[in-house]
């Protein structure tokens, strides 16, 4: 049994499945437009929100170097995306990878994580952009019913008619095709880029050496909790962090660490890319430069217009304006964020489509799901499914405490393709390899470890939720996945085939 879940599938075979005129997306991307999928992805509420929060309560001004470790961490998964994005560009992402490198169940386990953590993303996201939008338009004078606003902290029964609308708005754009959707995030992320290149410039004037003293603060320790709130590594050995200092920059790292989710999405459109082998590692090596670039920027700027100890909670880079006299900016700062978020939503659907995808081509989910649409050759069947449901989803459900599962799916993600690029080094040292990743296998064990680090500064609550959702998705496996799996069945007609007797399996 054993060998029919860790049967793997070779990428030559993962390649010609993309061939197949019924099942082929069309290759339309070029390096620029994975690299604006990126940023588009990547710059969100975080560079808006979590630069003040995070230096008024972790690292204060040295939330810049807090910056630059996550980067760090993101730039280690990166370098093993990259690797396997340029070496097996099909769609899937981290799904695809691990079926050429673990096996089939190790697949289906990743493929079933990016699922949740691309839907729940999406969800969550829209639900954000419609808090923005609503709140543009009460300062406008136009009031949405309390029945159709978001429903975060929200009495009664209601629906949030923007976040869902937001969702099937995207979903149609998706439909219509690959290039299409990168055009609208081209002309967005370059409105989002200009905001934030505003405010850092804008900012950078009302700077005051002052506030950068201390630039590292005085370390304080965090009591250690003992409930479901409290992360996982609190509960498992006592260890509690600690807040400033330079163990605080490392506290802070795994809170920015979340605002760099996404680049990862980057991954799902190699099959859709003109050049995968060169383009790829350029998409996603290039977006996560750009954007930890922005991130430092805005934290040195926001923690030099205002002392750390002064920044607010829910708005500080907004606030920071307001308290050098110039409120106007707050309005700018929401309008670019909500702006921003519509790519962040449509990027997040397009990674989640494409999973959804390649594990219906593979018979892991039915395959009713992988015929792309004869005109546009997108897959619209599960693109329609899924922007229904996620609709449905943000439009009833307060997402505001399942919002880190988000951060534990992406995790998990770089831990088995870190491990995947490891194993596949071993057993397919013949593959050509356009990028590779450096120093392996110490790169992409410093990736695991940083990960798992991350991992387990999570509330413990967030673990219980994830693994649910896990024993769900063996569930599925074990039910429909494994007896379905085109790879199984190949197996077992070329094993048929090999017991036949000579001469068409009769006798004389």
């Amino acid at each position: 049994m054993s060998s029919t879940l860790f049967r793997t599938k070779k990428v030559e075979q993962s390649i010609l499945d993309t061939e197949e005129p019924e099942h082929a997306l069309k290759k339309s991307l070029s390096a620029l437009d994975l690299t604006v999928f990126g940023v588009g992805v990547i710059i969100g509420t975080g560079i808006f929100v979590l630069t003040g929060t995070v230096a008024k309560n972790n690292a204060g001004p040295a939330v810049a170097l807090a910056f630059v470790v996550a980067g760090v961490v993101c730039a280690l998964a990166a370098l093993c995306y990259a690797e396997f994005a340029s070496t097996v560009p099909v769609a899937g992402s981290a799904y695809t990878f691990s079926y050429a490198s673990l096996g089939e169940l190790p697949a289906w386990i990743i493929g079933w994580d990016l699922v949740l953590e691309f839907a729940l993303g999406t969800a969550v996201v829209a639900v954000g952009w419609s808090g923005y939008i609503a709140s543009l338009l009460d300062n406008a004078g136009w009031h949405l019913p309390a029945a159709l606003g978001v429903r975060d902290g929200a009495d009664g029964f209601g629906f949030d008619i923007l976040a869902a609308a937001l969702v099937l708005v995207l979903t149609g754009i998706l439909v219509l095709g690959t290039k299409l959707s990168a055009r609208v995030t081209s002309v967005v992320v370059a409105i989002k880029v200009t905001v934030v290149l505003t405010v850092i410039v804008a900012g950078a004037f009302f700077i005051k050496g002052d506030n950068y003293d201390p630039f590292v603060p005085k370390a304080q320790e965090v009591p250690a909790g003992d409930s479901l709130d409290s992360p996982l590594i609190q509960l498992m050995f006592g260890w509690a962090p600690s807040n400033f200092g330079v163990m605080g920059i490392f506290t802070a790292a795994s809170v920015v660490f979340f605002a760099f989710i996404g680049f990862d999405v980057v991954a799902t459109a190699a099959e859709e890319t003109k050049n995968p082998q060169r383009d790829m590692p350029r998409g996603i090596l290039g977006s996560l430069l750009i954007c930890t670039t922005l991130y430092v920027a805005v934290s040195i700027v926001v923690t030099g217009m205002q002392h750390y100890t002064d920044l607010s909670i829910t708005a500080p880079l907004a606030d920071a304006f307001k308290a050098t006299g110039h409120p106007w900016f707050a309005g700018f700062i929401s309008f670019g964020a909500a702006v921003g978020l519509t790519t962040v939503c449509m990027i997040l659907l397009l990674g989640q489509t494409r999973v959804f995808f390649a594990m219906s081509r593979d018979g892991l989910l039915p395959r009713f799901f992988s015929q792309v649409h004869p005109r546009f050759k997108t897959p619209h069947r599960p693109t329609i499914l899924l922007g229904v449901i996620i609709a449905i989803v943000a439009g009833f459900t307060p997402l505001s405490e399942l919002a880190e599962l988000v951060n534990i799916g992406t995790l998990f993600a770089f831990v088995v393709v870190a491990i995947g690029v490891i194993i596949l080094r071993k057993a397919r040292p013949d593959l050509p390899r356009a990028f590779r990743t450096p120093w392996v296998p110490f790169i992409p064990i410093l990736s695991v470890a940083a990960s798992l680090w991350l991992m387990l500064n999570l509330p413990t609550e967030t673990w219980l939720r994830f693994a649910g959702w896990m024993v769900l998705g063996f569930v599925v496996y074990f039910l429909y996945g494994r007896s379905h799996s085109r790879l199984g069945r190949q197996q077992e007609a070329a094993a048929g085939q090999a017991t036949r007797p000579p001469g068409g399996g009769t006798e004389q």
